[in-house]
């Protein structure tokens, strides 16, 4: 199924204020745009350095620029499409900083 991204005018913001994003960022999208994904294991094919964040929370994290950013999305794979919600977006430090308070199972910024 085709990927349907909510929020990309989130990445695209967010790549408008660290200039170092814009590239990786730009090259996640396409690489979106292109994917076919109708389970979890999809998404781990095509972003092999993603990790399904457990917890019963539906959501992947993906490590973009080489691992110096990271955004986490809900998925959800309708009868149609495969839907990705942007939750949260930033830097490697920042998402350790989110993960030691334990909130990326929850975090909802977008």
């Amino acid at each position: 199924m085709k990927v349907h991204l909510i929020k990309r005018q989130s990445i695209e913001d967010f790549s408008i204020k660290n200039a170092g994003s814009k590239a990786p960022f730009k090259n996640f999208l396409s690489i979106i745009k292109n994917a076919d994904w109708s389970e979890p294991n999809d998404i781990i094919s095509t972003f092999n350095s993603a990790d399904i964040l457990g917890k019963g929370s539906d959501r992947v994290v993906f490590n973009i620029g080489g691992n110096n950013y990271r955004i986490i999305c809900k998925y959800y794979f309708g009868d149609r499409r495969a839907h990705l919600f942007v939750k949260w977006i930033g830097t490697h430090a920042e998402y350790s900083k989110l993960c030691k308070e334990r909130k990326q199972y929850e975090v909802n910024i977008y």
